[in-house]
């Protein structure tokens, strides 16, 4: 862009000076050399490194850290911590009474593979890593592998089921889901926050009961089963929060 910039500047120059034959054959040779120069800059790159930008453009701040606390910090997540770059497995909140609470997490290297268990304090500081994010069709599960299909080309792809770790149970047929990527590889999925199920089974509400007993246990269609109001039957379709497999609301008809 500057050397554009430049080449203009020169070339009006160049064309309110054609009277001068001396000064435009002055600006003329300076033009070409700026010319050349930024021909030659813009070659440099695009052999090397602007196809690469125009192609994975999330690369240039996947590296830059974005600060957030311990407490924040969930399963997915890229983080780095000594020097390293970890994904987060597995995130457990303790309580410690006077003493506050703390993060426990399971973290595997993203380069090396090994994985490390470290304690967080809830309000420590922690470098998140800048993934870049994909949408993709839920087309079927064969074993451990789940095949997605971008929405725009309609091109196939097979990631590990673990990538969705406990939130897999929800895939449904034409879902919408997200994969995260780091350095070009996926790393960690996830279905929407809220999704629909079906009760599949639960216990039929107890009539003359005068107090309002408290939440009851129900089977959804997808094996999981959840706490509901009193009033929820088997049939009734839920919108459930997949973040921590909790009721929010029955979905309207």
């Amino acid at each position: 862009m500057i050397c554009r910039r430049i080449s203009q500047a020169l070339l009006l120059a160049a064309a309110n000076s054609a009277t001068n034959n001396a000064l435009s054959s002055t600006s003329n040779r300076t033009l070409l050399t700026h010319t050349s120069s930024c021909n030659g800059l813009t070659n440099i790159i695009s052999s090397h490194s602007l196809s690469r930008l125009l192609a994975f453009p999330w690369s240039l701040s996947q590296r830059r850290g974005a600060k957030a606390i311990g407490s924040e910090v969930r399963v997915g997540n890229i983080i780095q911590r000594k020097g390293r770059v970890y994904q987060v497995l597995k995130a457990q909140h303790t309580q410690h009474g006077r003493g506050g609470a703390s993060i426990q997490v399971e973290l595997r290297d993203v380069d090396g593979g090994n994985k490390v268990t470290e304690r967080f304090r809830t309000d420590e500081a922690i470098a998140r890593v800048y993934v870049e994010e994909k949408s993709f069709t839920y087309l079927y599960t064969e074993g451990n592998t789940v095949v997605l299909m971008d929405p725009k080309t309609f091109e196939q792809m097979e990631v590990a089921k673990d990538l969705f770790g406990k939130a897999a149970v929800y895939l449904k047929d034409d879902m919408k889901v997200t994969v995260q990527y780091y350095d070009e590889r996926p790393m960690s999925a996830s279905v929407p926050q809220r999704v629909t199920c079906t009760v599949v089974e639960a216990q039929t509400p107890m009539k003359g009961v005068s107090v309002t007993p408290q939440y009851k246990r129900v089977l959804l269609d997808n094996g999981l089963t959840v706490l509901a109001p009193p009033f929820i039957v088997a049939g009734d379709a839920l919108v459930i929060n997949t973040s921590d497999d909790s009721y929010i609301t029955r979905a309207k008809e």
